[in-house]
């Protein structure tokens, strides 16, 4: 049987792990500049914790692990005949694995908080499933690099994390663009048009524009029992200026007497201007009143980060969640987090050619190996250097010369170092600069001097 992998999954070459290494090592860095603290939970859950948390889409994108042993024993018959998947999920699977970090992460949160301190601040980076329909940049198993706060309703957090943004991203010399919007302000929009009932059919939609485009959304909110009525009154959603302070100020006027409306305003008004007050370019922040994030679980501000030079979905996203660690039976718990998506930044940095060389993991030093006593010199000499933090290694056999240059070409590896029996005699080494194309001999002080 011919190998191959599982759809939506890959392989990572050396080049491809030390790149992505990069990029993590960069998040890593301003999480722990911001304050945030690392934390680690398993691959799956129950599949009681994840359900119900992203929408009856996110629902169904869920890889749903099947229980160990004769699964099948246990299962109603009727249920069976009948093919109902979704009783019979329940009965032939109790664990998943995980869809995000946010959700495990407020399970930890329900199950700790009585030992944790408040304001909780962690960072995650870890992989995560769905089943989606692979294409460009989107995959079935991807990491996420998570940044959350918890314990905290303060919008100083919001304000916090579009500068943890721009500056992970600076420093990724990636230009971006930051969406924003306040679920209050969605929430205050379906009351505006008469669908308070119709929330979350009308956000799903929403979120959609720029896949389907105004006539796409239209049709689907008019399929999920919108009026046109209703989609009329919502109409000025398609025709936003580019000025967000400009659009804020004409969402006011139309939510005169909606509480819940005037609250999102209120609160994006205060995260856009104390971000303009600390320098943040307005050019880099835009208010998307169409966007959405379809998940269930977002109570006020909602971010998208956007390439400003590579057509990519989102590279970056994330919002408030202020009731999450309620479903798990704590109350009283606000969150904000915000996310990284390493695979499309991966492909937007390469797109861009923007890996610095040193990203790549590279071998120092190959030696020659010519046998017998010169091959013992070569690895003690080589010990001397990896005790010095200098990477290096021996070509396995005595080959000829010229494969043993070939395996270090393929490799990649800078130098290639010749300790023979004259060197070995004289307390000398030589080596050549395989990209200079130079080659040295000096003495072994000065080689581990280097």
């Amino acid at each position: 049987m011919k190998p191959g992998l599982a759809k939506g999954t890959r392989d990572f070459t050396a080049l491809e792990v030390s790149r992505r290494r990069f990029i993590i090592n960069t998040l890593q860095k301003n999480f722990e500049l911001f304050g945030f603290q690392p934390l680690e939970t398993p691959s799956f859950e129950n599949l009681s914790t994840l359900t119900g948390k992203y929408g009856e889409e996110g629902d169904r994108l869920i890889f749903k692990i099947l229980n160990s042993g004769d699964y099948t024993s246990k299962v109603n018959q009727e249920d069976w005949e009948n093919k109902s998947h979704q009783k019979l999920t329940s009965q032939i699977s109790d664990k998943a694995l995980r869809y995000d970090l946010t959700v495990p992460f407020a399970r930890f949160v329900a199950m700790n908080h009585n030992q944790l301190t408040f304001p909780f601040k962690r960072y995650q980076i870890q992989p995560v499933w769905r089943a989606d329909r692979p294409q460009k940049g989107r995959f079935r198993e991807f990491y996420q690099c998570d940044a959350d706060v918890v314990g905290s309703e303060s919008l100083i957090q919001e304000v916090e994390l579009i500068q943890l943004y721009l500056k992970s991203f600076a420093d990724l010399q990636v230009s971006v663009t930051i969406h924003l919007n306040n679920r209050k302000i969605l929430s205050g929009l379906a009351e505006y048009a008469g669908i308070t009932d119709k929330l979350i059919d009308f956000t799903v939609a929403l979120d959609k524009l720029d896949k389907i485009g105004k006539e796409g959304v239209v049709k689907e909110l008019l399929e999920r029992g919108i009026s046109q009525e209703s989609i009329d009154k919502l109409d000025f959603l398609f025709t936003q200026s580019n000025d967000a302070l400009e659009n804020l100020l004409q969402l006011k006027e139309k939510f005169a007497g909606n509480e819940v409306g005037l609250k999102g305003v209120e609160e994006l008004e205060f995260v856009l201007t104390q971000s303009i007050n600390l320098g943040v370019n307005i050019q880099n922040l835009v208010f998307d009143i169409t966007l959405a994030r379809g998940l269930d679980y977002y109570t006020g501000a909602i971010f998208e980060v956007k390439a400003d030079e590579v057509q990519m979905g989102s590279i970056g996203g994330g919002g408030r969640y202020d009731n999450l660690t309620e479903v798990f039976g704590v109350k009283n718990i606000p969150g904000i987090g915000i996310s990284f998506g390493l695979d499309r930044i991966y492909l937007v940095i390469e797109e861009l050619g923007l890996f610095p060389e040193e990203a790549a993991s590279k071998v120092d030093y190959l030696f020659a190996n010519f046998g017998g006593e010169e091959t013992l010199e070569a690895l003690k000499l080589i010990k001397q250097l990896r005790e010095k933090g200098i990477s290096a290694e021996i070509y396995p056999e005595s080959a000829k010369i010229g494969k043993q240059f070939t395996y270090a070409e393929k490799k990649g590896i800078k130098n290639l170092v010749f300790l023979g029996e004259e060197e070995i005699r004289n307390g000398n080494v030589t080596y050549k600069d395989l990209q200079a194309g130079e080659q040295k001999t000096v003495s072994l002080e000065e080689f581990l001097g280097n």
